[in-house]
């Protein structure tokens, strides 16, 4: 199953600067996640939680996008609606930069979706709502497929599953920028032109420096070989499970519009809602959307 591997370049020291963050953002939220080390086909696998103990609740499965940690779902406790009504997972998705492993699997083949059922037997889970962002929706997907009876239904945000990232040269520009020229400075201009949409689509000013101290950590110490996303085409035709699509109209990473066409044309009828808001690529960070993926996950249940 592991076809690559990304590492920290400087190995021991990440796992502090890690845990400083995190305790940083408990402080922040006023809460303390619980935390589960899972081992996997892709070696260890971190899980962060909230209410994972309250088994009369539904569970509700998050998966981060590319180069992020399923944390930043919780800036600003961006979780408060979901925790009130579900168990939450918080599954630090291998292959990217966080506490778990950094081995992948090949993008293309299936195997991202029997991670996802190891982690969710690991986990006791046998059924669960699942949530993915970005590089997060190709992973929901997968799971889809290998284990729809498990899935009771999947939200994708902004997810890079139905289209290649935009080459329009001001996506290209504000994306590359921070990664060839790593400053404060140059993370700002990316999260202001890609992942935001300020004043529609913001994070308050602490919530907002706090992802910029994990950008620039991630950037700096990172080596990224997980296999980037992709068009998953008639993969797509094989979906049984009820899916509900969050866009963001600033998003110039993954433009809406073509994710939207072919969402309609590969899950037909298993489409249930496109929700299309005034936000930017990053839209996790966007509370009434999360809200609104509450509202309508405790419709499901």
């Amino acid at each position: 199953m592991i076809k690559k591997k990304s590492y920290f370049k400087n190995e021991p020291d990440h796992e502090l600067w890690f845990e400083n963050w995190i305790k940083k953002l408990e402080k922040m939220n006023n809460r303390q996640y619980e935390r589960l080390s899972l081992e996997t086909s892709l070696g260890k696998t971190v899980v962060f939680g909230i209410n994972t103990t309250s088994t009369d609740l539904p569970a509700f499965v998050i998966f981060p996008g590319f180069r992020t940690t399923t944390l930043i779902w919780d800036l600003d406790n961006g979780l408060d609606s979901l925790s009130e009504h579900f168990r939450v997972y918080l599954i630090e998705t291998n292959g990217q930069p966080n506490l778990s492993d950094g081995n992948s699997p090949s993008i293309r083949s299936l195997d991202y979706g029997k991670w996802g059922e190891e982690v969710l037997n690991a986990l006791s889970i046998e059924k669960a709502f699942i949530a993915g962002a970005s590089f997060g929706g190709i992973v929901c997907m997968k799971i889809s497929i290998v284990i729809p009876d498990r899935i009771k239904a999947a939200f994708l945000l902004n997810p890079g599953c139905f289209r290649l990232v935009s080459m329009h040269p001001k996506n290209l520009y504000y994306n590359f920028l921070p990664i060839i020229s790593t400053t404060k400075n140059n993370i700002q201009k990316f999260l202001n032109e890609v992942v935001f949409d300020k004043p529609n689509h913001q994070l308050s000013v602490n919530g907002e420096q706090h992802l910029i101290e994990y950008l620039e950590y991630v950037l700096l110490n990172y080596r990224d070989n997980t296999e980037k996303p992709y068009y998953m085409g008639k993969q797509l035709d094989d979906i049984p499970v009820d899916t509900y699509l969050f866009q963001g109209t600033a998003d110039i990473l993954i433009p809406y519009r073509k994710s939207e066409r072919r969402a309609r044309k590969h899950l037909k009828h298993r489409l249930k809602l496109v929700n299309t808001v005034s936000a930017g690529h990053g839209i996790e960070t966007h509370r009434p959307t999360l809200d609104h993926i509450c509202d309508v996950a405790k419709n499901c249940t």
